[in-house]
């Protein structure tokens, strides 16, 4: 239970930062949760790696549950702008974090034999992409309004050039494009660091 809790407390601080986060944009693209929430998929690599896929899963379930109960705990908090967590942003969250976690462990078993940053590094890209896809369709997309007609998202669908240059699209397209364009960058940075503390935890097990 010891190694689960650096795990459990980790993934949840994240999730809860994310959630607050991905409502103040950063710029005119990004938001500041594009920047918090790529370290879950450390979290669960490290576990993965080092303790192995039942204990990962056990910390993405437990990480995701305690994510939840503080982002209804944010709904309830009453910022500037209304609600700390939208019900949206909330849903979205927890459905997109727990699928692509999920998917990042499997991928990542399926290539654990190869060299080491083939499986963090897949895995990861994969979980990333599912991940932003499903979040910000769900959170910002005219289309699912139904989900919490009161919170008013029409801002994110102003139509605009994708990323200020590109073809037509929803404001939220483009934050989405820009979401998982830092993610990728932040993947390729996280195999420092991933390779570093599984070093050091491996011989705290062994």
């Amino acid at each position: 239970m010891n190694r689960l809790i650096p795990g459990i407390l980790a993934m949840a601080a994240i999730v809860v930062a994310s959630n607050i986060l991905v409502q103040f944009l950063y710029g005119q693209w990004l938001t500041w949760g594009a920047f918090t929430y790529p370290i879950a998929f450390l979290v669960t690599d490290v576990m993965n790696r080092v303790y192995g896929s039942a204990l990962a899963r056990r910390v993405v379930l437990a990480g995701f549950l305690t994510g939840v109960a503080c982002s209804l705990i944010g709904t309830q908090i009453m910022g500037e702008f209304g609600p700390l967590v939208t019900w949206r942003i909330a849903i979205g969250s927890g459905i997109a974090f727990l699928t692509a976690q999920l998917l990042d462990i499997a991928v990542f078993n399926r290539l654990r034999e190869g060299k080491w940053w083939r499986a963090p590094l897949a895995s990861t890209l994969v979980g990333s992409t599912v991940d932003t896809a499903l979040f910000f369709t769900i959170a910002f997309s005219q289309t699912l309004v139904f989900i919490e007609p009161s919170n008013d998202v029409s801002w994110a669908g102003e139509m605009l050039p994708l990323l200020g240059t590109g073809p037509v699209a929803p404001l939220w397209v483009s934050l989405a494009v820009a979401d998982w364009s830092v993610k990728l960058g932040l993947a390729l940075i996280a195999l420092v660091p991933f390779r570093l503390i599984v070093k050091r935890l491996t011989a705290q097990v062994a």
